[in-house]
C-alpha cells in the first residue's frame, strides 16, 4: 500500500494530469501495483535460507530506498519541510519506513506470503479507518460494519490455519501489527502528500529514517553477518529499490494522471497478484481457505473504501 491508497484518497486533493486520460492513469497505477504486489514473495525469498538475518533485511532495504530518495530530492532541488511538517513524516517514517517492512520481514520467516497476502489484505479498510479517525469524518454505519467485517474475516481465516483462535501464530500477530503501523504511516502520508507532494513526502519520510535504519542495520550485521546467496542479494536489492522507491514514483504518476479516485481502487487487486505472484515464485500451493479468505478480505476492504469516497 501507499500514502494515496484508495483507503486515503479525499476529494479535497485534485491531483490530475489534462488530456491525459484515464488509460494511462489506470496503466501507471497498475505498473506501480505490479511492483508493490511482489514485495511479499520477494521478502520471502530474502528470509527463507537464513543468509539475511529479517532485522537485516528490514532495515537495509530503507537504506537502499533513503540513498536513492535523497538523490531525487537534491536533483530537483525540493524545499525542505517546514517544523511542523517533520513531526508528521515521523509518523509515516515510522509506519511505512521502520513499521511495516520490519514486522513482514519477520512475519515472513515462518508464515508463507500468500498467507501474509490475505492478512495484509486488510490494510485498505484500516488505512480508511486511520483516515477517518485522523480527518474526524463522520462515515456511514456502512462504513464501519464493511470495516469490522474484513478484521473478522482476517481473524477467521487466521484462526482457521492455526487451528482455533488459540492457535494463532505469532507471525500473523506480526502481520496484524504491520497492518496497523501501514495504516497509521499511509493515512498520515495521504494527508500530509497535499502539503509536500506525493513521491516527496516519501522520500523525506525515507531520508527522515535513514540514520536509525542505519543503526539497525549495522547491529543487524554485527549480531549475524550477513551470509545470503545471489537469490537473497537480489531480493533484497528488489525491496530497496523497487518496493520502497521506483514503485512510488510508477504509483503515484498513475494517482496524478487520476481520475485519483478511479485509478487508487487498482491496489485492491493487489493481494489477488500477491498470492498468484507467491505460487509461481516461491512454489506456495493455492488452497481453497486462501483463495476464499482473500477474496472476503478484498470484498469487505473495497466495500468500506468505495462507501468512503461515494460520501
Amino acid at each position: 500500500m501507499t500514502q494515496h491508497s484508495s483507503a486515503t484518497v479525499g476529494h479535497a486533493l485534485p491531483l490530475s494530469v489534462p488530456g491525459a486520460g484515464l488509460k494511462a492513469g489506470l496503466g501507471w497505477g497498475l505498473l506501480g501495483v505490479a511492483a508493490f504486489s511482489l514485495t511479499l514473495p520477494v521478502t520471502r525469498i530474502a528470509v527463507q535460507d537464513g543468509g539475511l538475518s529479517p532485522l537485516f533485511i528490514g532495515s537495509a532495504r530503507a537504506i537502499i530506498a533513503a540513498v536513492l530518495a535523497a538523490a531525487a530530492l537534491v536533483l530537483t532541488k525540493q524545499r525542505f519541510p517546514q517544523r511542523r511538517q517533520w513531526i508528521r513524516l515521523a509518523v509515516v517514517a515510522g509506519g511505512v519506513v521502520l513499521g511495516f517492512p520490519l514486522l513482514t520481514s519477520f512475519a515472513l520467516t515462518s508464515a508463507p506470503a500468500s498467507h501474509g497476502a490475505v492478512v495484509i489484505g486488510l490494510l485498505p479498510a484500516a488505512t480508511a479507518v486511520a483516515a477517518v479517525v485522523r480527518g474526524h469524518e463522520r462515515p456511514p454505519l456502512l462504513f464501519w460494519i464493511m470495516a469490522a467485517a474484513g478484521a473478522a474475516a482476517v481473524v477467521a481465516f487466521t484462526a482457521l490455519h492455526g487451528g482455533g483462535l488459540g492457535g494463532l501464530r505469532w507471525s500473523d500477530l506480526l502481520l496484524l501489527g504491520a497492518v496497523a503501523a501501514g495504516a497509521a504511516g499511509y493515512a498520515e502520508g495521504g494527508l500530509l502528500a497535499r502539503e509536500l507532494g506525493a513521491w516527496q513526502t516519501v522520500s523525506w519520510a525515507l531520508v527522515l529514517a535513514a540514520p536509525l535504519m542505519a543503526v539497525l542495520t549495522a547491529a543487524a550485521v554485527v549480531r549475524q553477518p550477513p551470509s545470503g546467496s545471489p537469490g537473497e542479494w537480489a531480493a533484497l536489492a528488489y525491496l530497496g529499490v523497487v518496493s520502497m522507491f521506483l514503485g512510488f514514483f510508477a504509483w503515484y504518476r498513475g494517482l496524478a494522471i487520476g481520475p485519483m479516485a478511479k485509478v487508487s481502487q487498482i491496489q485492491l487487486v493487489q493481494p489477488v497478484l500477491t498470492i498468484c505472484w507467491a505460487a509461481l515464485l516461491v512454489g506456495e500451493q493455492l488452497t481453497w481457505p486462501t483463495l476464499l479468505g482473500g477474496a472476503a478480505v478484498i470484498a469487505c476492504a473495497a466495500a468500506s473504501v468505495r462507501v468512503r469516497l461515494r460520501r
